[in-house]
């Protein structure tokens, strides 16, 4: 019997009220994403020091400053993108994050990428600093990296998360 996975129409909604609204600080996001560093990688994965993909690291910074995630998530393979031919990735981080301008991301935001111009956002890492960021990538495990020039060109957005307040 092949598993049940709930369609978009049966996401939970995110709610704006609660105590999950409570204030962020952007140093406390990147230092709970550095406690990440070296889970391998596993797609669809999000549990620290077992294994997560990009998506999973997110998810998993988020359950560490709201509890529960936003929605529920749907199974994806890895050529998702150009299979729907949607925004997915996008349009999530748009219903659950506030977004920025993708040239003032700071140290905390969570940066989306088009690994090529023509291509879907399907990649995600949360920024360090202007410099760096930690991410998750097939084949190495949770890393920080450096935010040159070849990723720069590919930030496609920047969001923070809901509360921050420095």
């Amino acid at each position: 019997m092949m598993p049940s996975y709930p369609t978009p129409a049966a996401m939970i909604p995110f709610r704006n009220d609660g105590p999950e609204q409570m204030s962020k600080r952007r140093q406390d996001i990147v230092r709970l994403a550095r406690h990440w560093i070296g889970t391998p990688y596993h797609h669809q994965a999000s549990l620290q020091g077992v294994g997560c993909d990009c998506l999973g690291l997110v998810r998993g910074v988020w359950r560490e400053l709201y509890g529960e995630e936003p929605e529920a998530l749907v199974a994806y393979t890895a050529d998702w993108g150009e299979v729907a031919g949607s925004e997915t990735l996008f349009e999530a981080a748009e219903r659950h994050l506030m977004q920025v301008s993708q040239h003032r991301y700071g140290p905390g935001d969570v940066l989306i990428f088009r690994l090529r111009a023509d291509a879907i956002a399907k990649h995600t890492g949360i920024a360090a600093s202007r410099q760096t960021m930690i991410h998750a990538q097939e084949g190495v495990a949770v890393s920080e990296v450096f935010l040159g020039r070849w990723w720069r060109r590919r930030i496609a957005g920047a969001f923070s998360f809901p509360g921050v307040t420095d």
